[in-house]
């Protein structure tokens, strides 16, 4: 692997420039539970009472109540009247209070079961200023996984792929990085040529991706703290797809060096290169299983693009997709338990999601060329490219097809998304 140490100070200089992501809820909201979630009483530079109420919403299981609704702002247990928020339909109450330390913030909170009378959580954590928007994230996270039983994901980052038109008619495009409500979006890398397959390493530290910007197709492994760039190779024709291993210590990437496309693992210490399948037909779109033990890839070996499974060190595939003639580029949810992909259904694109191991597949989008499958790093939903207005946008959608959201940019196209680990 040839080393490139790069600041890559053209992209950094233009996190000012890189526009923050638009959340519009499209469908689902049928029956989620009122939440009163008060704005939280002191200074801070962050509401954080509108930032976890909307990271509630946007699950479809949760509707905070309207600001006007509130009747009143509590920010301690002993001045919550229960009899009161009853009336007003809240089902849960959340409040809290935000201290200055001088050297950055404790942020207090609770939550009640306002039905019952009882208290479900309370905490407090610190931060810098800089960081109130996470440690938002990280309370509607604790709220939502002491209501639901699930780890919440708000406090996660989505990288996705832009494009935009320039003034000479040349397109620019940008690899980016932002917040899971779309704040705080960075520009990683920018190019006059494609960026493509954006992966995410286990701890949510780097970035593979596969870059044009020599004309031909290379991996390249991101630092997001530093900048630092390792590229993998290069080897000659196709370097594409690349797909981490849950340890961290390995790639799995699709190179045509030997003349047709196949998989192969890389060893990110060693740099040392082993050959995974041996086919005259292309086999791409590696995705490693959670645990290890087994590689997902597409393959048209049987006439058309369908998903196959093999071990992880190699040998024997068996063919696990049979509904349609197109199948591809699927990608495990973060237990193991499903799979997420793109199927083609009378002419059109679109993501389904198959259980694991009995094979039942069920679609989740409705567009014509819906693309690129992320889960989202509690396996409550998929993140996904597609088009709307005639513009390429993201758009989500719960694995139960029970909410929906689409992501959009106020210029340019969005595409190739891809939802980070839970930080820890």
């Amino acid at each position: 692997m040839k080393k490139v140490i790069l600041l890559m100070l053209f992209g950094w200089q233009l996190i000012a420039q890189a526009g923050e992501l638009t959340i519009e809820i499209t469908g689902g909201t049928q029956g989620a539970l009122p939440i009163a979630v008060v704005p939280f009483q002191g200074s801070a530079p962050e509401n954080l009472a509108s930032i976890i109420a909307a990271d509630l919403q946007r699950t479809g299981r949760f509707q905070p109540l309207p600001e006007k609704d509130l009747i009143a702002r509590p920010s301690q247990p002993d001045q919550v009247d229960f009899g009161d928020w009853r009336k007003v339909g809240g089902h849960y109450l959340v409040i809290g209070e935000v201290r200055s330390t001088g050297k950055g913030f404790d942020t207090g909170f609770t939550l009640f079961d306002v039905f019952r009378g009882e208290q479900l959580l309370g905490m407090s954590l610190s931060s810098s200023a800089k960081d109130l928007r996470i440690t938002a994230h990280r309370i509607a996270d604790l709220i939502y996984e002491k209501l639901t039983g699930i780890p919440g994901a708000f406090a996660t980052r989505i990288a996705y792929v832009t494009a935009v038109r320039q003034a000479d008619g040349s397109q620019r495009t940008a690899l980016r990085v932002a917040d899971s409500d779309g704040h705080n979006p960075q520009t990683i890398v920018a190019s006059a040529e494609p960026i493509l397959s954006p992966a995410w390493s286990p701890d949510g530290n780097r970035i593979a991706y596969v870059s044009f910007e020599n004309k031909q197709p290379a991996v390249y492994i991101q630092e997001l703290t530093s900048g630092r760039r390792d590229r993998i190779g290069p080897f000659p024709g196709i370097n594409s797809a690349p797909s981490w291993s849950p340890d961290g210590r390995q790639l799995a990437v699709t190179l045509s060096k030997d003349g047709n496309p196949e998989i192969y693992a890389v060893d990110l210490n060693s740099q040392q290169l082993r050959r995974l399948t041996d086919s005259p037909s292309i086999d791409t779109e590696p995705s490693w299983s959670p645990d290890g033990s087994q590689i997902i890839f597409t393959s048209d070996r049987g006439g058309s693009p369908q998903l196959y499974r093999m071990p992880a060190g190699g040998g024997s595939a068996q063919r696990i997709s049979f509904q349609g003639d197109y199948n591809a580029r699927a990608r495990y949810s973060p237990d193991g338990k499903r799979l997420a992909f793109v199927t083609r259904e009378s002419g059109r694109f679109r993501i389904a999601v198959m259980d694991l191991p009995g094979g039942s597949v069920k679609t989740l989008s409705d567009g014509g060329l819906d693309e690129s499958p992320s889960f989202a790093p509690n396996g409550t939903m998929v993140l996904y490219g597609t088009q709307s207005g005639g513009r390429e946008v993201l758009a989500a959608v719960a694995v139960d097809g029970s909410m929906s959201q689409r992501i959009s940019i106020d210029s340019g196209s969005l595409r190739e998304p891809a939802w980070s680990p839970i930080r820890h």
